[in-house]
């Protein structure tokens, strides 16, 4: 696929997703920008923001088949994966798959399911398949994962393990819209008399998979990769972090400023690209210390924090 019909697909997802989620156009780019790097996004924020249906309109935008699962205590390993069950008619035991086979799975609420449950889709994150009684299952392509938390709910609730985080390529929030926002929710709400609303196909999953491929040959400077570089490692020497950003998160930055570059129109990278999605490929990758939960530092303070004092390429944009 050419460069150009990259951009233009890029441009026509970016316009389907307005149509159906009002404003809030940092967190569709980012969101974007991630399915085109290939990988998948946590969006930690409070309930009725809007979170389903960014998830739902990327999968009708981009073609992909979509599936919902309710994360709940009781909820399984087999519940995501699938199970062999006996078929009476064949007198044997049939791989019935679950959700996780699917083209973009959200898993809601994620962070209200057992550590056992949440490790099921630990493989299929990294390695796009699943193992299920010593038999292993190649998930569709391409595969990803939409996962929502919310972070203002503590009881009944398991945290995300750091090896569960480093999976996720970006961290995003969605956060209240301005009121002019807000009233245009409604007004779109009332113009339809209906609840669903639903964004217009543009590709289909194979085309993504060409998209995709796109993205991996937008140009990359030696410069740039030392900045991602050179951010992450700010990470590990930072006073109130415990453990930085491992080399996943330099990675991070450098796939999804790739995906920017591309649905900006360039097929090269520039800094501003890292910076634009340094907080939500880095915050949540860093374990802080103890000491430093009781003043307020957050991982996204520290990533800003790091912008300002670690010294990038000159700017061409």
């Amino acid at each position: 696929m050419k460069q150009s019909t990259v951009e233009s697909v890029a441009a026509a997802v970016t316009a389907a997703l307005a149509d159906v989620v009002v404003g809030r156009e940092r967190t569709v780019r980012l969101a974007l920008a991630a399915i085109l790097a290939g990988g998948h996004v946590l969006i930690e924020d409070v309930p009725g923001l809007g979170k389903t249906l960014l998830a739902r309109g990327l999968a009708r935008a981009l073609g992909l088949d979509f599936a919902r699962l309710q994360c709940t205590p009781d909820l399984q390993p087999a519940d995501v994966t699938g199970s062999f069950l006996f078929d009476p008619a064949e007198r044997e035991f049939a791989f019935r798959a679950g959700p996780v086979f699917t083209g973009l799975l959200l898993a809601d609420e994620i962070n209200r399911t057992p550590p056992k449950t949440q490790s099921a889709l630990l493989e299929a994150m990294q390695e796009r398949q699943v193992t299920v009684e010593g038999r292993t299952f190649p998930l569709t392509r391409p595969f990803h994962v939409i996962a929502t938390a919310n972070p203002i709910e503590y009881e009944g609730t398991y945290p995300l393990p750091e090896a569960q985080l480093d999976r996720f390529l970006l961290r995003l929030d969605v956060g209240y819209p301005p009121p002019e926002e807000e009233v245009e929710v409604l007004r779109r709400r009332l113009d339809r008399r209906t609840e669903d609303v639903e964004a217009a196909k543009v590709i289909d999953a194979a085309t993504l998979l060409d998209v995709q491929a796109g993205v991996e040959r937008v140009d990359v400077d030696d410069t740039v990769i030392r900045y991602c570089v050179d951010l992450a490692r700010a990470t590990r020497a930072h006073s109130a972090v415990e453990v930085g950003a491992s080399p996943r998160g330099s990675q991070a930055l450098l796939l999804v400023a790739r995906a920017l570059a591309v649905i900006d129109g360039r097929d090269y990278v520039v800094p501003e690209d890292v910076k634009d999605c340094a907080v939500a490929a880095l915050a949540h990758r860093l374990t802080l210390r103890p000491e430093t939960w009781s003043s307020g530092v957050t991982g996204i303070a520290v990533v800003t924090e790091l912008l300002g004092a670690v010294p990038g390429p000159a700017s061409t944009r």
